[in-house]
């Protein structure tokens, strides 16, 4: 006992200063996809789909011969981004991919521009850059109960046929390091006490009606977050057979209404902690 006391002694604050301060992330981190309208061929005319092709999981699609990929598909794999000839397609790193919109997480090319009111406030440069920040995605923060979760947010967590991954992060979120509980949230045992669900997994047949009873039984009001790329559409087991059969795993939307989206396979820590700060009304200041 003495021994882990005077290592903890050792290591000092060990807690992150996320929000005052802009995270540390690792330069190979794959964050929020950016497609640069000024060097994607497809927009200039030619006949070109490699992105879409190299895309294992279909997060791709073509719109009047433009690509949009979804983040609610998407797990982040960067195959799209190495087979794009003109390097249009990048992974930036910026970590902020939540939205209470599903439809915000759709990413369309835009233009690098200079000025206060671009989509990026960066001039072009000779090679894509990753190091770089996007508009914000839209968050609607919550006023369910005259904004009381912006004091206290209880979480139950519930893994509808997860790999893991979704959930190993997010246990992070309760460790000394991030320490969600400096925020009054906390993940309990029982779906009576909690204030939102937490869903991962794609949700398959066999882990619908447990999940429903779960979200039934949780007193109003009440929230629904889906996280990771399989609870927004079904991930790397949705399939378009499967859509119009019914038969396939397709996230948490066909069964219940969710009000903030987590993309990502699985979500950095970081992604969790400032979707879930700014969808209960915390401010969460812009980096510089």
């Amino acid at each position: 006992m003495l021994d882990i006391f005077f290592e903890r002694f050792r290591q000092k604050h060990r807690t992150v200063p996320f929000p005052a301060a802009t995270p540390t992330l690792t330069p190979r981190f794959r964050g929020r996809p950016f497609i640069d309208a000024a060097r994607c061929g497809a927009l200039k005319g030619s006949v070109c789909a490699l992105c879409r092709a190299a895309c294992p999981v279909g997060a791709i699609r073509l719109e009047s011969n433009a690509p949009a990929l979804d983040m609610g598909i998407c797990t982040f794999c960067g195959l799209c981004a190495r087979a794009c000839p003109k390097e249009a397609l990048v992974f930036t790193t910026d970590w902020r991919l939540a939205s209470t919109s599903r439809e915000a997480l759709l990413i369309r090319p835009l233009e690098y521009a200079s000025g206060k009111n671009s989509p990026v406030t960066q001039s072009l440069p000779e090679r894509p850059e990753r190091r770089f920040l996007l508009p914000e995605l839209p968050i609607t923060a919550t006023d369910a109960a005259g904004g009381s979760f912006k004091r206290s947010f209880r979480l139950r967590q519930v893994t509808a046929a997860g790999c893991g991954a979704c959930e190993a992060d997010l246990n992070v979120l309760a460790t000394i390091v991030f320490d969600m509980a400096r925020f009054g949230m906390d993940f309990v045992a029982s779906p009576r006490h909690a204030d939102g669900l937490v869903l991962t997994g794609p949700v398959p047949r066999n882990m619908r009606e447990g999940l429903i009873k779960c979200h039934n039984a949780m007193a109003d009001p009440k929230t629904l977050l889906a996280v990771g790329a399989c609870a927004a559409s079904g991930g790397l087991f949705r399939t378009d057979q499967g859509h119009a059969s019914g038969q396939h795993p397709e996230g948490i939307l066909p069964h219940l209404p969710a009000d903030l989206f987590i993309p990502g396979c699985p979500p950095h820590p970081y992604t969790s902690l400032d979707g879930l700060l700014r969808f209960v009304g915390r401010a969460v200041p812009c980096p510089e």
